[in-house]
Parts: structure tokens; C-alpha cells; sequence
């Protein structure tokens, strides 16, 4: 079927979003060398309004084209409900109560290793919270590791090589780590309930292999860079009160009914909004909730729908001329410059597919799931909360994808080979 010419539009402008995700240091240059409308260069300068941005142009070609009525039926047929959870789960899981929780129980799990303080805690940063994304889901473990990381490593003086390394197995170890569970990773999400995959399925055909990569990930991060672990200073206690026994309870119940509720906005965002009247009567037990950082990247991730839905007509032939093999490493690489979300949903349209069909297809687009920021719903989280850590305070996309190659390596050989 001939495709329509605003899929054609949308095929173009998610072309210019995707090279301006990987020109956004340019509109920084922009903005120190026009300061006259620095604002501006600023705003484009933001990965996490790239595809915000150009999927308004697309909205805006709709009207043009199609009328409004045609543009208004276009939003209303897409699902913003995963931008709204990860906004949610974001600010939840960013609290201070939920933070220092984290914190004690990969100390705890740290002390339980014979190495030196700075590496144990590393290496179980790395491995266990992605894996506990399998229960508290992927955006949520994202966040805790995130911030985990920005206090005990990234605020200090580390290399910017260990900083690239660390994110790389940080997104592929959260995109497979999720896997254990059918609702916790997006992209298996996507296919679950149509394909009657439960969690028991999931851990006995990708869990396991995925814990294996994990754990082999986060261990080759840490023996590289042992040295440098190893000379970082104790972390100095935080200033900061410890929280009372029933705040934490009462925030982690607060997430824990947010993740219940993950298909249900209407739920989960009114208990955001009591989760906010909660931390602004016990505020001296809080620091500053990442409102603005979730709010960015629910933009990021919405706009990232709306120009999503546009790719359908190329996409799904593409899939369906692939055989298994071609295929897992096909998703690998077509989840870079998508989503593995929306990689999956298309698949999941398809009638008549295979067993192998459709493990090639999950098991590759969770496999590339760390080699871009658009690969997996919750990379843009990570990578607000630690971009402000690297130099201009920009993430370079090559730099990620260069790091994210060896531990994507270790998932391809645990998905093809276990």
C-alpha cells in the first residue's frame, strides 16, 4: 500500500528529529555565539525536546494538510499513558525517603561482597537495581540508579571514560534487566497480554539469560575501572536528617501503587497529586523533587509517540521479510534510531507469527535498548538526571553508543547462545 503523504511528512521529520538528537552540542555552540537569542538555542540545544519539537512541526504539517479534525483524531488515537507513568514514577522514585531506602540496601548488599567499599557498591548498582526494575519497573529503576550514581560517582572527580563506560552498561543492564517480569519493560509490555506471555514464561525464556548479562556487564565494568574505584575517598554522610521509618513506608507504598496502576492514568496521576500534598507537609524530610526533569522527559517520550505513529508503513514490511536470525539483529540495530516499544507493538500486529518470530523480535529490540537515548523509554530519565555531570554539561550520542557496544555484545551472545 502506497504510503499517504503526511506518513511520508512523518517519516521525514523523525529523520531531522533523530540527526538533531545528535546535533543538539551545536545549538549549545549556538547559543554562546548568538546571545542575543541564546533562549532559543538553548531550547533546541535540550535532548529531551528534540522530538517534543519536531512532533509539533508534524501536528502542525497535519493541520495544514489534513484539517484539524483529521490532526485532533491522530493525537486522540495515541497512547500517552507510558509519558505519564514515567513522569509519575520519576518524581516518586527521585524522593529523598526512596532514595536513601536505595541506598541502605545496596550498602547492605555491598558489605556482603569482600572488596573495597567503592567497587562492591558500584558493581551492585550496576547489576542489582537494573534487575530490580523487573518489579518496580524499568523507569523506576532507571531513576534510583541514576541518582544512586550522581551522588556516589558522578559528583565527584572521576574520568570522563569511567562516566561513558558506567552509562553505557547502565542502559543496556536496565533495558534487559527488566525482563524477569511481563510488566515491567516496555517493549515486552507492548506484546504480553497479546501473545499470553506471563512472568513465568518471561523469566524461564529471557530472565535468566538477561541476569546472566547483567551480572557479567556490571562485573567487566568494575574490574576495568577497579583502580579508579578503588582510589575514591568513603562518601562523606549526607547532611541531610535521616528520614523516619513511616515517611519511607508511606513513599514506598506511594510507588508501589504507582507501578500497580501503571495502566491506569487516571489513578496513578491522583496519587501523584497526593503524593505531592504528602512530601509539602513533611518537606523537612525532602529534597527538591525532580519535577522539571520529569516533566522534560515525559516530553521527550510523548513526542517520541506522536512521530512514532507515523512509521508504521515502512517499519512493519520490514519486519515481516526478516527471518529469526536477520531479524534479532535487525531489531538490535532498528531500536537504536526508534524505540523498542514501538518496535514491538508493530510486531505485535502481525498475524500468524512464529515462536521464533517473536523471541527474535523482544529479544533484539531489549538487546539495543542502550545503544541511543531513544532506544528505551526509560534512557531519557538517566540521562537528565546525569548529563549535568559531563563536560558542557552534554552527553555525546557517539560517546554512548561506543560504550554501550561491549555490554549490547554480552546480551546479543546471552540471547543467541544460553
Amino acid at each position: 500500500m502506497n504510503p499517504a503523504p503526511i506518513e511520508i511528512i512523518g517519516a521525514l521529520l523523525f529523520g531531522v528529529a533523530l540527526i538533531h538528537t545528535f546535533s543538539t552540542k551545536y545549538f549549545e555552540q549556538l547559543a554562546h555565539t548568538h546571545p542575543a537569542h541564546a533562549g532559543i538555542w538553548h531550547f533546541l540545544g535540550e535532548v529531551e525536546v528534540v522530538f517534543g519539537f519536531w512532533a509539533m512541526i508534524l501536528v502542525i504539517m497535519m493541520l495544514i494538510t489534513d484539517g484539524r479534525q483529521a490532526a485532533i483524531s491522530y493525537l486522540d488515537r495515541q497512547s500517552f499513558t507510558e509519558p505519564m507513568f514515567v513522569f509519575a514514577v520519576m518524581v516518586i522514585s527521585g524522593s529523598r525517603p526512596i532514595l536513601q531506602f536505595a541506598m541502605l540496601c545496596v550498602k547492605t548488599l555491598a558489605q556482603l561482597i569482600p572488596w573495597q567499599q567503592g567497587k562492591a557498591f558500584y558493581f551492585v548498582t550496576l547489576s542489582f537495581v537494573p534487575m530490580l526494575g523487573s518489579f518496580i519497573t524499568e523507569p523506576a529503576a532507571m531513576t534510583l540508579a541514576g541518582l544512586i550514581l550522581l551522588e556516589r560517582y558522578y559528583s565527584r572527580e572521576i574520568s570522563t571514560r569511567l562516566k561513558y563506560a558506567t552509562l553505557g552498561v547502565l542502559f543496556v543492564n536496565i533495558s534487559i534487566g527488566g525482563t524477569m517480569t511481563s510488566f515491567a519493560a516496555p517493549p515486552v509490555l507492548m506484546v504480553a497480554g497479546k501473545w499470553g506471555w506471563d512472568s513465568i514464561f518471561m523469566f524461564t525464556t529471557f530472565g535468566w539469560k538477561a541476569a546472566i548479562a547483567v551480572l557479567v556487564n556490571a562485573l567487566a565494568a568494575t574490574i576495568l575501572f577497579q583502580r579508579e574505584l578503588s582510589g575514591l575517598k568513603k562518601a562523606e554522610r549526607s547532611a541531610h536528617a535521616d528520614v523516619p521509618l513511616l515517611v519511607i513506608l508511606a513513599h514506598v507504598l506511594f510507588l508501589a501503587a504507582v507501578v500497580v496502576f501503571a495502566h491506569h492514568p487516571v489513578v496513578f496521576i491522583g496519587l501523584l497529586l497526593f503524593f505531592l500534598g504528602f512530601t509539602h507537609a513533611y518537606e523537612r524530610y525532602q529534597d527538591r523533587l525532580i519535577l522539571r526533569e520529569g516533566l522534560l522527559v515525559a516530553f521527550f517520550l510523548a513526542g517520541l509517540v506522536v512521530l512514532g505513529g507515523q512509521q508504521k508503513w515502512w517499519l512493519q514490511p520490514l519486519l515481516v521479510d526478516m527471518d529469526s536470525t536477520v531479524l534479532f539483529f535487525g531489531a538490535t540495530l532498528l531500536t537504536a534510531i526508534t524505540d523498542n516499544a514501538a518496535l514491538t507493538y508493530l510486531g505485535s500486529l502481525l498475524e500468524g507469527t512464529s515462536a521464533e518470530f517473536r523471541y527474535s523480535l523482544v529479544a533484539g529490540a531489549v538487546t539495543g535498548g542502550g545503544l541511543t537515548v531513544i532506544a528505551n523509554a526509560p534512557n531519557p530519565a538517566g540521562f537528565s538526571i546525569l548529563k549535568g555531570s559531563f563536560k558542557d554539561e552534554a552527553i555525546h550520542p557517539l560517546g554512548l553508543l561506543a560504550a554501550a557496544l561491549p555490554p549490547t555484545v554480552t546480551a546479543i551472545l546471552a540471547f543467541q547462545l544460553l
